[in-house]
């Protein structure tokens, strides 16, 4: 009598668990954990920061940190689904190169340095200003009115919910510049 082969793996499943959600997608490592979702103290309703859809997440917090973002089956734009950059959120909160403070490289410069909140807000606003002015034109060589700027222009970010746009289009604006769009139409 001849001895008897082994039936390769992926047989033997189709024959006992078609699906491989049962015995065959099993090991002992596997039935030893849990899910993270399990063990958080809280769930947050968020929204996606990627893109312009919006999509809902749920965001597990356990002892006042991000163990998990899931898509929000509630949501009735994404109905609990996410991209592959939303599902991946998690790293983007919980990720060991998140800047925490203002870094700045002055010009010319080869490294960068720590600046507070307060000082960086001021800079900012000087170089505005500053860039405004010099560049301002008022009318044109036959006296019609531009009231413009072409020294500064502006691209908003598809992560900005409409709200946040909308007010930087209106600040933009504003200011007189005229190079204005956004990520999410281009």
């Amino acid at each position: 009598m001849a001895p008897r082969v082994p039936l390769p793996g992926f047989v033997r499943q189709l024959g006992t668990d078609p699906l491989g959600l049962g015995r065959s997608a099993r090991s002992r490592r596997s039935e030893r954990l849990a899910p993270r979702t399990r063990t958080a103290d809280r769930v947050v309703q968020s929204i996606c920061p990627y893109c312009a859809v919006g999509c809902g997440q749920r965001v597990y917090v356990k002892d006042e940190k991000v163990v998990q973002i899931e898509g929000d089956p509630d949501s009735p734009i994404s109905r609990g689904r996410l991209c592959p950059k939303g599902a991946a959120s998690e790293a983007y909160v919980n990720s060991p190169l998140r800047e925490y403070q203002v870094r700045y490289r002055r010009p010319h410069g080869t490294e960068w340095e720590s600046l507070d909140l307060d000082t960086a807000m001021e800079m900012i606003a000087d170089r505005v200003l500053r860039t405004r002015a010099e560049t301002w034109e008022d009318q044109n060589s036959r006296g019609e009115p531009l009231r413009r700027t072409l020294g500064i222009a502006a691209l908003g970010g598809a992560t900005l919910d409409s709200e946040e746009n909308y007010l930087l289009k209106k600040l933009f604006t504003a200011l007189g510049a005229v190079s204005i769009e956004n990520q999410a139409r281009i």
